[in-house]
């Protein structure tokens, strides 16, 4: 009985979600088919560029100046 039941819900929602692939399908299923060939409007041909080369010269390291003990300095 419990299979019975389940049945009508599982196939009322199979059949809404067909319903509302095929209203997909029929509004915009030209744009579909055209982007799959590749003719859509969106399409663009591929601008060719040359390639850049970019140059990097890391930054100088800051080094952190520690005063020294005074007995060293005693000794310079």
């Amino acid at each position: 009985m419990l299979t019975a039941l389940v049945t009508l819900p599982f196939l009322l929602a199979l059949a809404l979600s067909a319903g509302v692939l095929a209203q997909l399908l029929r509004e915009d299923g030209d744009k579909m088919l055209a982007a799959l060939k590749g003719e859509s409007l969106m399409a663009r041909p591929v601008l060719t560029t040359r390639p850049v080369t970019v140059r990097l010269s890391p930054r100088p390291q800051r080094v952190a100046v520690r005063p020294s003990a005074p007995q060293w300095r005693a000794a310079a």
